[in-house]
Order: structure tokens, then C-alpha cells, then sequence
């Protein structure tokens, strides 16, 4: 028996490809129609087996198609309508005239696969279940401006072998976007590889960094092992004077020499590296002035998840679709009260204390959806007194609790940006002074009364 036939309809190039390379990797055959003349024809020709049908299309949409496929009587195969702006009505109108289900984009692909096979199953029962294979992320995700910016960077420093120091926040993908430059430069047939500046400790630097030779027995190191492609050092910060010096003899010179052997062996390799946002980078800093000189050449800076919060929904379902992908877990999905909660929160653990929350729900419950219930639960309900407003989680506190934590934070930074002075303070916010010193001694902000006041 043939694989089921699958058609895609939808007048996005990029969607239309990327559906017909995930089903042929599942085993459908797949054929793609760019509007409804396309479509009718595919429908008579191949008589598919299931359409994946975009709803809003130039020209006849796809409601109207499929008004036009059912004409009051059963469809002759499941339909499944995509969109990314559906209504109530929209999604109400599809199942009126026999849609099978209905998907939201931006896509996500677990949740479509096991839409399409639970629809071709219960249509003609055909398929028997496989796994999915999803293709991994070639690029950090997001539509935000933030990380568009940052893509637009990144691919303008990928052509060329300066240095790049990627820097940001603990969890915030700078070795993602470290890969990410790596695959789209010129050596990304060749090897990346990733040293961590925490992991080389003294005693055992020079092995890992140079590798070692025993007779005609090689154990190649990570110049060695990069040689040709990319050397990426995550944590500049956290890498001990000692090894800085190795480091930096190693790049001055171009070559090094494996432990047990005095031959000088030459390297060519793109340098990448990481260092946290808040690390000294001045001379007085951990990192050696020298060292900073060759790898501080270009600095490209990743944000913290909080300042592009609107992509935080895209990546719920990036690491759903991945989790259940390569770990085997449940599938399940966010609810939109949810989604909007974890918008926001101030993930001070940035992506990576994101993907950790999705895996927890993962294994945690059976239900389908994640509920605002749950993550609540999972939320720390008390944000931590010394961080600032931006990285607390007002949400989880009641009104009056967050409005004084609010304030608080704001007169402190705007009495700062006053120079103390109250004054100058209440034409700022714009409040009369008498009340504003009485404000300031009931939220315990420390301030100076000063002669001229």
C-alpha cells in the first residue's frame, strides 16, 4: 500500500517548504499548492489522502475553498485549516463545513505531526505510528526586533574570521549564537569546538587545551581538534592566570606543542568567546589585558529573555516540540493564560531556566494543557530583595505589595539620577514636596535633607 498523500496549501513559500520536507521525512507523499487554482487541481489529480489548508489566502480563501470542497456533503478526506490570525467564528465556520481540526501558527510541529496522523488514522487508518524527526534549530529563534537585530549581527560577522566576545547574562544563548555564526561562516564544514573557562583547571590546562603524545598514542586537544574550523571559550571569566598565559602564547604564536612532544604544531581557526555581561573588562580586570586584546575584537551583545518578552510563546513551543522530540516526553502545550504569565516573568535564568520549566511540565503531569494553575505553583512567589524592579516578578505579589516594591524602586533610581536631591526629585515625578518626603520615609528609601531644602 502507498504512503498517504498529503496536500499543502498555503501561499507562503517558507511554510509550503518547510511542511513538504517534515512529511517526507515522515514518510508522506506530499504535494504543495500556492492557492486555490493549485489546489483544486491537486484535490482532482491526487485525491490526497489529508490537506493542510492556510485560511487566509489572496484571492479565494481557504473557507471559501472549503465551502467549496464539502458542498453539503461529507469531505472526501480529513481537512486540517491553519492560521495565524484565526476568530472564533473563523474556527467555529471550518467545523460547520467538516474541518478536522485546526492549527495556529506559527506552527508548532510536534503538535502538527500528531494532528496529521491522528487524522489520516482516523480517516483511513493507514499509518502505523512513527517517530517524528524535527529538524534541529539552524537559527536562534524569535521575531521580536531584538533578536532580529542580533540574527542581522551575527550574519555579518559570520563571513569573517575577527574575534567575536559574545556578551550577556548566565543562560542567555551566547553559545547558540556562538554555533550560530560558526554554521553560517566560511569553516562551518569544519569542527566547532567548546572549551569552558571553568573546567580548566591548572594542573590539567595544558592537556585539554594542547593534548598530549605518548610514543605513536595521540590524544589530540581542543586547538588540535578545532584546528580548521572554530575555537569557541565560554566564561572568560572564570579562567585562572595560569591558563590565561597558555592561551595567550598559544594565539601569539599561532602554534603549540602536544605534552610529551617538542614538535611545534601550526593552527588556523576562528576565535569565539563568552564572557558575562557584568564581567571588568577593563585592565584591572580578571582577564589579562593581552589576551582581552586578541579576542575583544568585535563585541556582540545578547540580550537577557525579559527585554523580548513577546518571544516567549515561541519558545514554549520550540522547546516542546524539542523535548518531545529528543527525549521521548509527553506531549503537552500551554495554555494561552499560561503563555501570557510566563511573558511576564522576569526569567532570571534567561532561555535556559526557560527550557528547564517546559521540561518540568513535561514530566510532571498527563494533562494535555499547562494550566495557569501549574505555573503559578512553579513560580517562586517572593522576588529576591536585592535584584532590581526589571528582574522581579511583581505578578506573583499581591496589588499592594507590588505597587510599594514598585515605587521603592523607581524613587531610588530616580533620586539617584537627581543627585539626592528631593527637590529636584518632586519636579521630576511630579509630586509636592511635603508629600513626597512623607513617601519616601514610609518606604524606607534613605535620602539627605539638604540646607537649600
Amino acid at each position: 500500500m502507498s504512503n498517504p498523500q498529503v496536500l499543502v496549501v498555503d501561499d507562503e513559500l517558507d511554510i509550503r517548504t518547510l511542511l513538504q520536507e517534515i512529511l517526507s521525512e515522515e514518510g508522506y507523499q506530499v504535494t504543495v499548492a500556492a492557492d486555490a487554482d493549485e489546489a483544486r487541481a491537486a484535490w482532482i489529480d491526487d485525491k490526497p489522502d489529508l490537506v493542510l489548508l492556510d485560511i487566509w489566502m489572496p484571492g479565494t480563501d481557504g473557507i471559501t475553498l472549503l465551502r467549496e470542497w464539502s458542498d453539503g456533503k461529507p469531505l472526501a478526506c480529513p481537512v486540517v485549516m491553519m492560521s495565524g490570525h484565526g476568530s472564533v467564528e473563523t474556527a467555529v465556520e471550518a467545523t460547520r463545513l467538516g474541518a478536522f481540526d485546526f492549527v495556529e501558527k506559527p506552527l508548532s510541529l510536534a503538535e502538527l505531526l500528531r494532528t496529521v496522523e491522528r487524522a489520516i488514522n482516523e480517516g483511513q487508518s493507514v499509518r502505523p505510528q512513527s517517530k517524528m524527526k524535527l529538524p534541529d534549530m539552524v537559527a536562534p529563534i524569535g521575531k521580536s526586533k531584538a533578536m532580529k537585530a542580533l540574527r542581522d549581527q551575527a550574519q555579518r560577522l559570520a563571513p569573517h574570521d575577527t574575534p567575536v566576545l559574545l556578551l550577556g547574562e548566565a543562560g542567555t544563548g551566547r553559545g547558540a549564537f556562538a554555533r550560530y555564526i560558526h554554521a553560517m561562516s566560511p569553516r562551518s564544514a569544519a569542527p566547532f569546538v567548546t572549551i569552558t573557562g571553568g573546567s580548566l583547571q591548572t594542573d590539567q590546562a595544558a592537556q585539554k587545551l594542547f593534548g598530549n603524545q605518548k610514543g605513536s598514542i595521540v590524544s589530540a586537544g581542543a586547538f588540535e581538534k578545532a584546528n580548521g574550523g572554530t575555537l569557541f571559550i565560554n566564561d572568560l571569566g572564570d579562567l585562572e592566570p595560569e591558563v590565561q598565559t597558555m592561551l595567550l602564547g598559544a594565539l601569539e604564536q599561532g602554534s603549540f606543542q602536544r605534552i610529551g612532544s617538542d614538535t611545534d604544531i601550526s593552527f588556523s581557526l576562528r576565535l569565539l568567546s563568552s564572557a558575562d555581561s557584568k564581567l571588568d573588562l577593563s585592565k584591572n580586570g580578571p582577564v589579562r589585558a593581552d589576551l582581552l586584546a586578541l579576542l575583544n575584537v568585535v563585541q556582540l551583545h545578547v540580550p537577557p529573555l525579559r527585554e523580548y518578552a513577546e518571544d516567549v510563546p515561541e519558545l514554549l513551543r520550540y522547546y516542546v516540540d524539542k523535548l518531545v522530540n529528543s527525549e521521548g516526553l509527553p506531549y503537552r502545550r500551554f495554555g494561552v493564560a499560561a503563555q501570557n504569565r510566563l511573558r511576564n516573568y522576569p526569567w532570571l535564568g534567561n532561555v535556559r531556566e526557560l527550557r528547564n520549566l517546559v521540561q518540568r511540565h513535561l514530566i510532571m503531569s498527563n494533562e494535555e494543557e499547562i494550566s495557569l494553575e501549574e505555573i503559578e505553583n512553579d513560580i517562586a512567589t517572593q522576588p529576591a530583595s536585592n535584584e532590581p524592579l526589571v528582574k522581579q516578578d511583581l505578578l506573583a505579589l499581591p496589588l499592594r505589595e507590588a505597587r510599594e516594591q514598585f515605587e521603592k524602586a523607581y524613587l531610588r533610581q530616580q533620586l539617584i539620577l537627581c543627585g539626592g536631591k528631593v527637590g529636584l526629585l518632586a519636579k521630576r515625578v511630579g509630586m509636592e514636596r511635603t508629600h513626597l518626603y512623607r513617601k519616601l520615609r514610609t518606604l524606607g528609601v534613605e535620602f539627605s535633607k539638604s540646607r537649600d531644602e
